[in-house]
């Protein structure tokens, strides 16, 4: 019996020291949960942080944006006035026999042109009324391609429809010609 006991007890002293690494190692362990958790919180905040920085520059960048468009505007609507005062004094037939524009009837068509007038501006090979529609109505969904069209055909010295393709492929494109439109206009 003795020897069952000395065998009880060498066994008593590892498991003790055994007890000990384990609880050491636990405290380890919930000691790593904490940083981690505490990592992953500050990790959460600079995100946060970045994305509040993100949405101000890109809030930045549209106030910006806007800011170039109304003055592109403000030029475009000045040059307008002026265009649309040199036709209307040549009376209301051109020489090749186009209707004269006529004033534009609100700011939403003032700002509908000169947005058109850029998005043609870089497209120098014109664009379907489609296209046209589908980029303004990103800007304002309750615009209609018949309301483009309209205000498109009403400035015959700012805009030209001209047809492209052959048979089955024929596509009616509107393009920027106010560049044109000066230089005949003022002869």
């Amino acid at each position: 019996m003795r020897r069952v006991e000395i065998v009880t007890l060498s066994h008593s002293a590892p498991n003790v020291a055994l007890a000990a690494q384990a609880r050491a190692l636990k405290e380890e362990n919930d000691s790593l949960r904490w940083q981690l958790d505490a990592y992953r919180n500050e990790v959460e905040l600079l995100k946060q942080e970045q994305g509040m920085f993100q949405r101000m520059d890109e809030s930045h960048t549209k106030e910006q944006q806007l800011h170039f468009q109304q003055q592109a505007m403000q030029g475009m609507q000045q040059e307008m006035n002026g265009f649309t005062l040199s036709v209307s004094t040549q009376g209301s037939q051109t020489s090749e026999g186009c209707p004269a524009s006529r004033p534009l009837k609100s700011e939403k068509e003032a700002l509908l042109v000169g947005i058109i007038s850029t998005f043609l501006h870089v497209h120098p090979f014109g664009a379907n009324i489609e296209y046209l529609w589908s980029y303004l109505q990103r800007l304002d969904a309750k615009i209609s391609s018949g309301e483009i069209e309209m205000l498109l055909s009403q400035l015959p010295h700012m805009f030209k429809q001209e047809f492209t393709g052959v048979g089955a492929t024929l596509e009616k494109r509107w393009k920027f010609c106010a560049f044109e439109g000066i230089k005949t206009v003022s002869q």
